[in-house]
């Protein structure tokens, strides 16, 4: 929402034009050999608008088989957002089966994050902690998602609960936040442990280059420790989403990845949705239905 994105892979919102994001449709009428009227099709370009016409090129046809019908698992779970999760975690998180590893996820029931605590397990993790800003949050993650415990970073010492929570130390930690939880959690990894930079919420509306520098007392643990701390960007990696969507699809069909939404009905909510979405009003990925 500034005027400068500060990236190059995504273009700043313009003032009196449509915004845009991740959307579903379905094919009213095609001059693109490529799709049919009937055909459901996705981009991450979707105008927040209920009838638009796009370029065939930025769309993408979507089987709603793979998903059980689910279409706004292309979304979530099965879209963007699961194969942020998953090839964060096998391209920057070293994960090991059976080497006894431990992760933490900051901004853990939120889209990517509960997603990341899931497939975490489902990657060989031994041990799966998550941070999150509510109690109710907090019984979904362990009761519904299989964390093996969460934290309320609200009510709870975070820095305390986490020496409670993982006495091994923490060798993997999905961060999603940034800022102070973020410091916390470093201080508390192991040697030779990871980070995965997905998301930094608690600095976006500073005036900071991304990945936002640690504090010196921290990089100063990061150096020592030979924590990884690298830049991680999903579209870097374009040709291994058609097998990791899969991968997922598979998972959520076998009821091994649970896919968590917050749905609000109505394009005129669509403001609202977002705003909630910004300030942890959403559980999962946070959906708004356009039309049946």
């Amino acid at each position: 929402m500034n005027e400068n994105s500060g990236s190059e892979y995504l273009q700043s919102w313009k003032l009196s034009e449509v915004t845009d994001g991740g959307g579903i449709g379905s094919v009213e009428e095609s001059k693109d050999a490529r799709f049919a009227a009937g055909d459901f099709v996705t981009s991450f370009n979707w105008p927040w608008q209920t009838k638009a016409i796009l370029d065939g090129k930025q769309l993408e046809k979507i089987d709603p088989q793979l998903v059980d019908g689910h279409l706004s698992h292309f979304l979530g779970a099965a879209g963007l957002t699961g194969l942020t999760s998953l090839l964060g975690i096998r391209e920057k998180g070293h994960v090991s089966p059976g080497a006894n590893q431990t992760m933490v996820v900051s901004g853990a029931a939120g889209a990517c994050g509960s997603l990341a605590g899931q497939i975490g397990s489902l990657e060989g993790c031994s041990r799966v902690v998550g941070i999150c800003g509510t109690d109710e949050k907090c019984s979904i993650l362990v009761s519904e998602m299989g964390f093996d415990a969460a934290i309320n970073y609200k009510k709870e010492d975070v820095a305390q609960r986490l020496h409670e929570l993982c006495p091994a130390g923490v060798d993997v930690y999905f961060d999603n936040v940034g800022g102070d939880i973020s410091d916390t959690v470093i201080s508390q990894m192991n040697l030779n442990s990871h980070i995965i930079l997905c998301g930094q919420i608690s600095q976006y509306n500073k005036d900071v280059p991304y990945p936002p520098p640690l504090p010196p007392a921290i990089e100063e643990i990061r150096k020592v420790r030979n924590i990884t701390r690298e830049r991680f960007l999903v579209l870097n990696y374009v040709e291994k989403f058609a097998a990791s969507t899969m991968q997922l699809c598979q998972w959520i069909k076998e009821g091994k990845l649970k896919a968590k939404e917050t749905v609000v009905k109505g394009l005129e909510n669509i403001g609202a949705a977002f705003q909630s979405m910004m300030s942890g009003g959403n559980i999962g990925k946070q959906i708004v239905l356009v039309s049946e």
